[in-house]
């Protein structure tokens, strides 16, 4: 079964809670949810068996919906080292998944998401959620995570639509400035018209 590229699952890699969501690039570039939530392992177990269940999870989602692309917040500077060990094994599940269901893998700083959606680079996670809602014209309450999870997802919906606009300009430039950054140049490339030179 082919991969969707028009669907883009994001998500926000946790040991407590892993936050997915699901979102759909449709006509014009908008943007609708499909589906979000979260993947909360008993504390109690042990930890392979999070592990696992965060897996197998990840996994249903990605084989029943088949996603194009998969995006990850990347990790956080300064985070001590154990929480590092551990969201560096949640990762690793997500990483696995994602590669089992044909998806192609994206990473993006959260301060680059959190600049994407909000327009800020330190925004407070209830801004982040109240941008997200907004951005993908809901009325529910999400949870914390999964809203994290749909930032990164919006984040790189908001990265590839720049890219096709700005041809010239490599991903990496784009996942470095974020596109709330770019220099006049890039902005004036954005009304770029190949059949008028």
């Amino acid at each position: 079964m082919r991969v969707a590229d028009n669907l883009i699952l994001g998500v926000d890699p946790g040991g407590r809670h892993t936050g997915f969501g699901l979102i759909q690039v449709g006509p014009g570039e908008t943007l609708l949810l499909v589906a979000q939530g979260c993947f909360s392992p008993d504390q109690t177990w042990p930890y392979p068996r999070r592990l696992a269940y965060i897996y197998y999870g990840l996994d249903e989602l990605i084989l029943n919906y088949r996603p194009g692309a998969v995006a990850v917040e990347g990790l956080f500077v300064g985070q001590n080292i154990r929480s590092v060990l551990s969201l560096a094994q949640v990762r690793g599940v997500v990483l696995l998944a994602a590669a089992k269901g044909g998806a192609k893998v994206f990473e993006y700083a959260p301060r680059l998401v959190k600049n994407t959606v909000v327009g800020y680079g330190q925004a407070e996670k209830k801004q982040v959620a109240r941008m997200v809602t907004e951005l993908l014209h809901l009325t529910e309450v999400l949870a914390a995570d999964a809203a994290d999870a749909l930032a990164v997802a919006i984040c790189h919906a908001a990265q590839m639509r720049l890219s096709r606009r700005l041809p010239g300009l490599s991903s990496r430039h784009l996942r470095r400035v974020g596109w709330r950054n770019l220099t006049t140049e890039d902005l004036a490339t954005l009304n770029y018209d190949p059949d008028k030179k």
